[in-house]
């Protein structure tokens, strides 16, 4: 047989690289935008609400929300208080915050005040366990006045079962809400690599506008309610006994 030249031999490697691209399933970590067209599309059509509730650190509070049916995002970030252009190190007087985007049509305000109230312990004065400070207050922020209805009459059921302590939970009107920094957003999920991995590692400004990665960060709380936090379990399990690694759905 003849020798190959250069030229033959970048031929061949061209061909390998052709039959690699189509035989060979895509290995963790390779980012495919088209695969991560996911559920917010079901909600484009609808009007969404938003609601905003300060319960301790918000990156538990915003992992506690996640999962719930009808939540289509959420993004931490700062309200309450009066301070131009808050940072997570300058606050001023304004407290930790969640901002939760969801269908009215599946999951009402009042529902969001149950999670609320169940969520933290609205009885401590400025701070959630180890967490002691006045961002860490708690407090309702309506928009509206049926929000603030709702609002009240939901503190005053909240009172009625602690009869021995005072509800701390402040209720106000709406202002401003700044987005937190990006290091602060879907924090739950960004702790655990391998779920970025199976949603295709998105871009910072995909994964806070995601639906998905909303849920899967109350899922990497272990805070989803129990039938959904088997349900991804399941998807999971599924992905990485097929060696696919795209979770498109939940």
């Amino acid at each position: 047989m003849g020798k190959f030249s250069g030229s033959d031999a970048l031929w061949l490697l061209y061909l390998l690289a052709i039959v690699v691209s189509l035989f060979v399933r895509p290995t963790l970590g390779i980012r495919f935008r088209q695969a991560n067209q996911e559920s917010t599309h079901r909600h484009m059509n609808r009007p969404l609400k938003a609601a905003v509730f300060a319960l301790g650190s918000f990156w538990r509070s915003e992992a506690a929300f996640g999962c719930l049916p009808g939540v289509v995002r959420t993004i931490v970030g700062y309200a309450g208080g009066t301070k131009n252009n808050p940072e997570y190190r300058n606050l001023g007087d304004h407290a930790e915050c969640v901002q939760i985007e969801y269908d009215p049509t599946v999951i009402s305000f009042k529902q969001l005040l149950d999670v609320f109230w169940a969520s933290h312990d609205p009885r401590q004065l400025f701070g959630q366990g180890p967490d002691v400070g006045n961002q860490y207050r708690s407090i309702i922020l309506t928009n509206g006045t049926l929000e603030a209805r709702l609002a009240a009459a939901s503190k005053e059921r909240e009172q009625t079962i602690s009869k021995s302590s005072i509800v701390m939970t402040q209720i106000q009107q709406l202002g401003t809400f700044y987005p937190a920094e990006s290091d602060h957003q879907k924090f739950e999920l960004k702790r655990n690599r391998l779920l970025l991995q199976l949603i295709g590692n998105m871009p910072e400004e995909e994964l806070q506008r995601s639906s998905l990665a909303t849920k899967l960060n109350g899922y990497a709380a272990e805070l989803c309610p129990p039938k959904i936090q088997k349900k991804i379990n399941a998807k999971i399990d599924d992905i990485l006994k097929t060696g696919w690694p795209i979770l498109r759905d939940i």
